[in-house]
């Protein structure tokens, strides 16, 4: 799931991304062009009383943002509840949130 709100920050927005806990996980990161698709540079934190994994980004407004999920290191998984879907070069699709 995501969830856009005004950022404290001018000209950006706050985007909590959230994963549902009907994805079993150990470890989750947020991987997508905001930060150059690196697997490692925003881990997730679980959430013991909402259980669900989760982390919050302020992103330049007025932009749409590829992303996937990599769960455990091998698993991708897109937020079906993205604002629209584009195909990647590996013959699946990158979840796309529009700010």
């Amino acid at each position: 799931m995501i969830k856009k709100m005004p950022s404290e920050t001018e000209g950006y927005a706050k985007v909590i991304f959230t994963l549902p806990p009907s994805i079993w996980a150990e470890t989750v990161h947020l991987v997508g062009e905001f930060n150059n698709w690196s697997k490692t540079a925003n881990p997730m934190t679980w959430d013991r009383s909402s259980e669900v994994w989760s982390i919050a980004l302020d992103l330049p407004a007025g932009r749409e943002y590829r992303f996937r999920y990599l769960v455990n290191g091998t698993q991708w998984h897109n937020d079906w509840d993205a604002d629209k879907y584009e195909p990647n070069v590996f013959g699946g699709d990158n979840s796309v949130v529009v700010l």
